[in-house]
């Protein structure tokens, strides 16, 4: 299991960018969170998989409500406080 934390950039907010994010970690069994930030970005904590993440990854580039202009990745140790659940902040 790995954690990554998510900066997402571009037309991102007032899109329904957290649920689309939302929905598919719970469909990926990926653990975390979405928030908006107060610079206009997107941030996530994505917890699972490789594998799966990296498939969220490419949903959020290709496939998201907005418009996605960059996605800064950060692999950060596992927060277990945020195991099993995915909330949006």
């Amino acid at each position: 299991m790995r954690a990554f934390l998510v900066f997402i950039s571009g037309k991102v907010q007032g899109v329904g960018m957290r649920y689309f994010i939302r929905k598919n970690a719970l469909a990926n069994n990926i653990s975390g969170y979405a928030k908006n930030l107060p610079d206009s970005r997107v941030e996530a904590l994505l917890i699972g998989q490789e594998q799966r993440i990296n498939e969220l990854l490419r949903l959020i580039k290709e496939e998201s409500p907005g418009f996605v202009k960059d996605v800064v990745v950060k692999e950060v140790e596992v927060p277990e406080e945020w195991l099993g659940k995915f909330e949006i902040l």
